[in-house]
Formats: C-alpha cells, structure tokens, sequence
C-alpha cells in the first residue's frame, strides 16, 4: 500500500468535517483532528466539533483529549499525529487529517524545524501584551517558561524575547536547545487539498453558524466551562466565540454586540486563514459555490488522490 496521507483544510465554516466524514465513510478509515481548538473538552458548539453521531460513526483522534488548561503545541501534535498516522497504515487504511489550524497543519507536513519560524496569532498577541504591560511583563514571561535563555538577555530586547517565547509556545523547547534536539524520521507523502468558497458565500456561512451556535446555547456552554473553574484568560478561551461571549458575561459588552463581535472576527480568522493556506502552493483547489459543489468535493478528493 502507498503510504499517502489525505489533508483536507480550509478556511472556518468551509464544509471541512462533513467531507472529511464523507471520505472516511467511503475509505473506511479514520479521522485526524488538526483543529487546535477541539482538541479542548467542553469547548464544543463553539468550535463546531462533530457531534456525537458523526463521532460514532467514525473513529476520530485528537479531539477531546485535553482539559482548557493543559498545555499543548505544535511539536506535541506532531509527533502524536505522526504516531496515530502510522498505527493507520498498520491497518492497511489511508489516513484522513482534517483541520484549518495552518501551523499545526505546516508542522505536520513539513516538521517543526520548519515551522518554528511562523505562528502569526501569538505574535500578536505577544505585540499587544507588550504594548499594554511593556518589555519587562515579556521578559518576566520568558523567565517563567525559559529561565536559561533569559539570563542572556534583558528587558529591552524585547523582540529576542518574543522570538524565544514564540519558539517555546510551538516546540515547549527553549530555543536554544531546540536545533540541536529537533530529529524527524517519516515514510508518507500527504496530498492537501482545500475548499476554496466564494468570500461572499462563505462569510454567510460565517453568518449563519454564529447565529446557529447562539441558539444551541453557545452562552451556556461558556458559562459552564467557566463553572468548573476554569479561568477565562486560559489560552484555549482565548478564541473566537468564547472571548466574545466572556466579554458579555462580564458586562463589558451586550449579547447583541458580542454576536456582532463573533460575526466580524471569524470573517477575519478565515481572511487569515486563507492568506496562510495560498502560501503553500501544494494544495490542490477545490471551488465550492453550493452544496452541491461540497457534496460533490470527496469524488473530487478521490479521483485527484488515487
């Protein structure tokens, strides 16, 4: 058997788990999850993770498998997708990978040696606690996760610092032992392809599952989570849809604004999105303007990849 590895990515609300269902239904294989955010327990109708159907029908790893408060990276997910991958092919299957989470995606594909350099999300982050709390809050940071490198330098070199707390928040290795650790061994091509909507089609998608989440109690779900304890400035929390809806439970702003909010900065995620994925000039296009263009996707997937 070819050891080949189907990736199925795109932008958020593009149809990416209801084809990869499809296909996996039709291969007989199994599904894995590169979506950061439903790897998460209890973060369920705000990252659209398959529902308890779709999740019996198909084997699915990687989702659900992490509390909100447990850390987690890039260098972890890879090696534990490359391991489920394998023990996939042990099986005589073809693996499925589904998932918009470019960086996990890249690492993945490419191993994180050649991804450490990317992750532009927590760059901004890093650039907006920087400008809100100053150098010195970063440099504090990175003596909490990397104290050796942070002996070498000093609060005002701040973009050396936010080099190294990047490094750390994709590999969980301090950047200067990280080279020279890093190995990657793997037998597999992966074949990407992705569903590629029309913006104005694909932002009423956008549209129509925030309003959908909302009504299947997307507010409950956070005020649960937060419930158990966990704080609302966790990483994982820190996503579209639940940091709208924090903002709402604190007061800050009205239900109606936070729609609004959740609304405007998913359009943006998939604006993101998809400026990451026309990088990489290896997946293969698939335009959808319907349904019918979606349900016809996975023959699509097959004919390209066989």
């Amino acid at each position: 058997m070819e050891r080949k590895v189907i990736v199925v990515t795109g932008p958020t609300c593009s149809g990416k788990t209801k084809v990869g269902i499809s296909l996996a239904k039709k291969l007989g294989t199994e599904i894995i999850s590169a979506d950061s955010r439903q790897f998460y327990k209890h973060l369920n109708i705000g990252t659209a993770k398959p529902g308890n159907e779709e999740l019996k029908q198909i084997k699915h790893h990687l989702i659900d498998f992490l509390e909100p408060d447990e850390i987690y990276n890039v260098s972890k997910f890879e090696t534990d997708a490359l391991n489920i991958i394998e023990n996939i092919f042990q099986k005589g299957k073809i693996p499925v990978v589904i998932g918009g989470s470019g960086l996990y995606i890249k690492g993945l594909i490419d191993g994180i040696f050649n991804t450490v350099d990317v992750d532009e999300d927590y760059r901004e982050e890093l650039k907006i606690k920087r400008e809100q709390f100053g150098n010195e809050f970063l440099y504090n940071e990175l003596k909490t996760v990397d104290p050796g490198t942070a002996l070498k330098l000093l609060p005002q070199n701040w973009k050396r610092i936010m080099r190294a707390l990047e490094v750390f928040h994709i590999t969980g290795q301090s950047i200067r032992d990280f080279q020279n650790n890093y190995t990657r061994q793997i037998d597999c091509e992966f074949i990407q392809f992705g569903l590629n909507w029309r913006r104005e089609i694909l932002y009423q998608n956008i549209n129509n599952r925030v309003d959908s989440m909302i009504q299947n109690g997307l507010v409950d779900e956070v005020k649960n989570i937060l419930t158990k304890g966990f704080s609302k400035n966790l990483n994982a929390l820190n996503t579209v849809g639940y940091k709208e809806i924090i903002s709402y439970l604190d007061e800050e702003i009205t239900l109606e604004r936070a729609v609004e909010l959740i609304k405007r900065n998913t359009r943006r995620y998939a604006k993101r999105q998809m400026t990451w994925f026309r990088k990489d000039d290896r997946i293969n296009w698939i335009n959808i303007n319907s349904i019918d263009d979606l349900n016809n996707a996975e023959k699509i997937i097959l004919d390209n990849f066989n």
